[in-house]
């Protein structure tokens, strides 16, 4: 990866540290997009402890912010001649009913739509940079998830885990709309699913002591490290062997087939006009 430029939201931690460790060991360049940027030097530090390899260049970008996403976006547009792998990975876990700062709701805002437009405003650098990627981090809880287009920011019922299952959901509906769209430009799209794993995503959920007798031992056999992961997202950032590759769903670094739900194209379309919408794309 000596020579790429790789973008990685969310990479102080969990997974997205993992991924930006693998890449500085590849020698890329790796800018972490961080909500916390203290939080995000120390994650480039500890990185440093393991490879003096690649580059990491650490930058503020607040998904729950549309104002903070647009700045971001112009800064990478004026300092970066290329990019070559956008990776979306942060996200939010069944969080109580919060909303972003422009009045989302918080897991379909930071997770859909942040990312919705953040990919949007870097299409064209991504485009330039061709052969690039678009590496989106799904969920198998994808499965559970609807898009009610009559409440996609929770404002008639909201339910955690629902509204989680929903924005995976849109990812793997956005991605097949993204892919469709970039189609011949060289740029591919690609989903993925990291299992499950041990972060700090689930902050937010709390299970009763019962519960968490029960899982631990459990947990040992089921729950992977942030390392173990990264793998399949890295397959798709980095693997030869997924070169034109677009608009596929992988798992453990293997394609998996995705539900109809999330191949709706109808659905993935009227998603995308409605994110327009609410993003205020095309609107300035």
């Amino acid at each position: 990866m000596a020579g790429k430029t790789v973008l990685i939201t969310g990479a102080n931690c969990g997974i997205g540290k993992a991924t930006a460790l693998e890449l500085a060991r590849r020698r890329a360049r790796v800018i972490m997009a961080c909500r916390d940027l203290q939080k995000g030097r120390q994650a480039a530090a500890d990185i440093r402890k393991h490879t003096t390899d690649g580059e990491l260049v650490v930058k503020h970008l607040d998904l729950a912010s549309l104002a903070s996403v647009r700045q971001f976006s112009e800064e990478i547009l004026k300092e970066e001649p290329q990019l070559d792998v956008l990776i979306n990975n942060a996200g939010v876990f069944q969080t109580p009913f919060l909303t972003t700062e422009d009045g989302f709701e918080l897991q379909f805002g930071v997770n859909h739509l942040g990312h919705f437009l953040l990919t949007n405003l870097l299409q064209d650098l991504l485009t330039r940079s061709a052969p690039s990627r678009v590496v989106v981090l799904s969920s198998q809880l994808y499965r559970r998830g609807k898009i009610d287009f009559h409440n996609l920011n929770g404002e008639i019922y909201y339910d955690r885990a629902a509204g989680y299952a929903n924005s995976k959901l849109a990812n793997n509906l956005f991605t097949r709309e993204l892919a469709r769209r970039l189609e011949g430009t060289g740029v591919t799209v690609n989903s993925v699913s990291p299992g499950m794993v041990w972060t700090n995503l689930g902050r937010h959920v709390h299970h009763p002591l019962w519960k968490k007798v029960l899982f631990a031992p459990l947990a040992v056999f089921l729950v992977g490290t942030p390392w173990e992961g990264a793998q399949t997202v890295l397959y798709a950032a980095v693997a030869e062997e997924l070169d034109g590759v677009t608009g596929r769903y992988f798992r453990q670094c293997k394609e998996s087939p995705l539900d109809q739900a999330a191949t709706d194209e109808g659905v993935a379309k009227k998603l995308w006009e409605v994110s327009e919408k609410l993003v205020g794309l095309g609107l300035q």
